[in-house]
């Protein structure tokens, strides 16, 4: 019996045949895999542990597969995902205020991503690091940077923790912040695949690729979030 994962793969690729259009691939992919991942997030505990953890044996299957047999850029992947996932899951279970951390991290990184495709594609321009990812644009890169800080001023009001104005312009500079670190764990991600002629670490999510193509934001901004809530000794937004 097949998976619900290939089912969902499966309708996502026959609309996807007839509309001839990658976008909308990328859409129903998006539409339908968020509310799964968010009620594992809302859920927590086992059932979240179980999800990252199969994250985590993707990720190294994806990286291996990209790096080849080159034992220095295996360890080096080895040692960034066990970073992040643990990054990934002390956010979540590591404080009774995991919950609104996670989904803080996911509101500024996905929009981060949401900002930076629409924007550049809209507005075009300047390419910002041409040699190692031709597609992205400054435009694109200012684009999910704006998003991301009205997501991340908005989170908390969402779970009842308005700022007063100093604590209101502390999370805009780290939403800020978070952004651009996301977006350049996706540059490090681009600037793998070019190194060793990878166009995608897989084909696990239907319109996005591998696994590890939509979550290499993701990925060094959770570490950088883990990093600075350490570094103050709690949650820091």
């Amino acid at each position: 019996m097949p998976s619900l994962a290939h089912v969902i793969a499966g309708m996502a690729r026959f609309v996807a045949e007839k509309t001839k259009n990658t976008i909308v691939l990328r859409i129903i992919s998006a539409v339908i895999l968020a509310p799964v991942v968010l009620w594992v997030v809302f859920t927590g505990g086992i059932v979240f542990e179980l999800m990252i953890a199969l994250a985590a044996m993707i990720l190294v299957y994806e990286w291996t597969k990209m790096v080849g047999r080159s034992q220095l850029w295996i360890l080096l992947g080895g040692v960034y995902i066990a970073a992040a996932i643990f990054a990934l899951w002390w956010l979540r279970e590591g404080s009774d205020q995991g919950l609104f951390h996670f989904v803080w991290l996911l509101a500024v990184v996905w929009s981060t991503d949401i900002g930076g495709y629409f924007f550049g594609r809209t507005l075009g321009g300047p390419k910002l690091a041409p040699s190692i990812s031709p597609n992205k644009t400054w435009s694109g890169f200012i684009g999910g940077v704006v998003l991301a800080v009205i997501a991340g001023f908005y989170v908390p009001v969402f779970f009842n923790q308005q700022q007063e104005l100093p604590g209101s312009m502390t999370i805009i500079g780290i939403s800020a912040g978070i952004s651009v670190i996301s977006q350049l764990g996706d540059l490090f991600e681009s600037m793998v695949k070019r190194r060793f002629g990878v166009k995608d670490s897989g084909n696990v999510i239907p319109g996005h690729g591998g696994l590890f193509d939509r979550v290499d934001g993701l990925m060094s901004a959770s570490i950088a979030l883990a990093l600075l809530n350490l570094a103050f000794a709690g949650s820091v937004i």
